[in-house]
């Protein structure tokens, strides 16, 4: 699940992370938890299931429908879960730092500002 999209690697994140918690959640469920429409949940669900990340059980059924599932990381599911946190740090860390670069520039385009305004009216008051 190496998707070079960072929206799509975050989404498969954040489905994993939520299907690890110990919870019985429908499909309706999950998709307003994460945010996603009703399709995508499905969708990613599905394609999660065909990588073999994760397993379902059917808890409650009627008739021949699934009420609730239980879904379940399988190792390989975990081991993505895993690496895919490890990216999701990184590039968080990345922008934290750019954001931070980009105050200190502000801050020190600001001080020279001010010292640059106050050499001046130096300057006129010797003048």
């Amino acid at each position: 699940m190496n998707s070079t999209n960072p929206n799509t690697r975050e989404d498969i994140f954040n489905i994993l992370r939520l299907l690890s918690s110990d919870e019985d959640l429908t499909q309706r469920d999950a998709s307003m938890r994460l945010g996603f429409s009703l399709g995508k949940t499905n969708y990613l669900l599905k394609s999660l299931i065909k990588k073999d990340l994760i397993k379902i059980k059917n808890l409650i059924s009627e008739g021949n429908k699934a009420k609730k599932m239980k879904y379940f990381l399988t190792k390989k599911g975990l081991k993505e879960k895993i690496n895919l946190a490890y990216h999701f740090l990184q590039r968080k860390e990345a922008e934290y730092n750019f954001i931070k670069n980009e105050w200190d520039n502000l801050i020190n385009e600001e001080q020279e500002q001010k010292q640059g305004e106050s050499e001046g009216r130096q300057a006129e008051k010797v003048l």
